[in-house]
């Protein structure tokens, strides 16, 4: 049962979404297959299950204005991670631990329950911050019911103290949380539960001054631990890193460690940091593991702090979006990651043109057009300095051969200038592109790299093109894609 103040809030909501969905859904940049809010903005995905042979997806929700505040829990259903369907909203921030907002978490199944996991956030009246870790509970995967705190902040932390993520290990539940210490660096911390109600603090095993690390990063959100081909890996968005050459150009960041994760010890040994995305848009992933026992991971196409006001959407009273589905693999101590087979019943009308050539010229080829389309090119061959592609004049993707490095820019909708993101890459074999009304999902080398943003070119604007200095030959496959 919810309280009475939970249900006024949701019904707040609901209206919010019914005054508003006529100029929401007459944005010509709401996107096509990717989940968005229905009203308002949506940031962190929360609780990804595989529950019962339906997908679960939460996600952080503000109905009633495009910026953040206290933060509900959206939801969406899927039989099959293509096509979703919009759940009654699970959480409200409605009691005295989450007044302020229900906060990122994560979802277990236990004795045949849906059971959330949640940051409660409290702030007095000057501000200060009190955070407590809270569960919910479901017998049918829909209507939730809070059951109240489970932990409070234990000593050495500062109440930016948030972002449960719950497992099961060999008779014990695990949780991780991110955290900031007192010494100011960001932390994962580790607590271990019988119950799901009395948890016992195991102290950090990954963060900033641990393990060889050194200073990074004075907050450490999102935190995802899980074995994956042999290995544990451990996703982590630290917050207060600073540019360094190509990497971390966003305001925060989302990577991962590969090590090994010690339960008796409780230590995790690691090694470098990672990105998991090069884009502009990529920030606070979770993971699942689903009913075929792959490893699958949503992102956030967001980035707190980065502009979010001024992205063309918030004039229709909706900002920011969910990723694809994106499965991951481990090869060779890196990350892969590849949009789920599944999405290949989006595919309408392809086109193909095997062994397409483009010679020191700029080209199209008829029916590669679109707004919302796949596209895959493989067998890449380039035969001088660069090659360069340009989505709808608003997006252009340039390999330069010589330095090894891939480019991706786009015309900023803050200023109109030309920004870009950048990685190594010695050699561009393939490329998998997912563009859609207002975004990009770029997987280069089958899953190496990735990038990730969002772009508003002309609405009417559907054109592709494909340039070198030099000689590139490459299998073109494209399809529209329509869910």
């Amino acid at each position: 049962m919810k309280s009475e103040r939970e249900q006024k809030l949701i019904e707040q909501a609901y209206a919010e979404v019914e005054k508003y969905e006529t100029l929401v859904n007459r944005d010509r940049y709401r996107l096509r297959y990717h989940l968005m809010p229905p009203v308002g903005l949506m940031n962190d995905p929360n609780g990804l299950i595989d529950w019962h042979g339906t997908y679960h997806v939460f996600y952080q929700w503000m109905p009633f204005r495009t910026g953040h505040g206290a933060k509900f829990w959206g939801h969406y259903t899927s039989p099959d991670l293509v096509h979703w369907q919009a759940a009654p909203i699970a959480l409200a921030p409605s009691e005295w631990y989450d007044k302020d907002g229900c906060y990122s978490g994560s979802a277990i199944s236990c004795d045949g329950k849906l059971v959330l996991f949640y940051t409660g956030n409290v702030k007095d009246e000057q501000g200060n911050r009190q955070t407590y870790q809270c569960m919910a509970v479901s017998e049918d995967g829909i209507h939730f019911t809070k059951k109240g705190v489970v932990i409070t902040l234990p000593d050495g932390y500062t109440a930016h103290f948030r972002d449960p993520k719950v497992w099961r290990y060999q008779g014990h539940w695990y949780m991780i949380l991110g955290a900031q210490s007192e010494s100011g660096d960001g932390k994962a911390v580790l607590f271990r539960s019988a119950d799901l109600c009395h948890w016992e603090h195991l102290g950090p095993i990954a963060g900033g001054n641990m393990n060889g690390l050194g200073p990074f990063g004075y907050m450490w959100e999102c935190p995802d631990l899980f074995p994956l081909d042999g290995q544990d890996v451990l996703i982590v968005c630290p917050q207060g890193l600073k540019p360094d050459g190509m990497r971390y150009q966003n305001v925060y960041q989302s990577g991962y460690f590969v090590g090994r994760f010690d339960y008796e010890r409780a230590e995790f040994l690691h090694g470098t940091f990672e990105e998991l995305d090069r884009g502009f848009e990529f920030y606070a992933p979770q993971t699942m593991l689903d009913r075929n026992g792959r490893r699958i991971l949503i992102g956030w196409m967001g980035v707190p702090d980065q502009d979010e006001d001024r992205q063309p959407t918030v004039s229709h009273r909706w900002v920011h979006a969910l990723t694809l589905p994106r499965e991951l693999r481990l090869t060779g101590g890196k990350l892969r990651q590849t949009p789920v087979e599944e999405l290949k019943q989006l595919r309408k009308q392809k086109v193909a043109y095997p062994s397409a050539t483009v010679v020191n010229e700029l080209r199209s080829w008829p029916g590669l057009e679109g707004d919302a389309i796949e596209l895959r090119l493989d067998n890449i061959e380039l035969f001088g300095s660069m090659m360069e592609i340009y989505f709808r004049h608003a997006a252009r993707l340039v390999y330069n051969s010589d330095e090894g490095v891939l480019t991706l820019e786009r015309k900023s909708f803050v200023n109109g200038l030309t920004e870009k993101r950048q990685c190594r890459l010695p050699r561009l074999r393939s490329l998998h592109v997912f563009l859609d009304t207002s975004s990009i999902e770029l997987f280069v080398n089958d899953g190496e790299e990735t990038f990730t943003a969002r772009f508003f070119p002309h609405p009417d604007d559907q054109t592709i093109l494909f340039g070198t200095h030099g000689h590139l030959h490459m299998d073109i496959e494209k399809w529209d894609l329509l869910r």
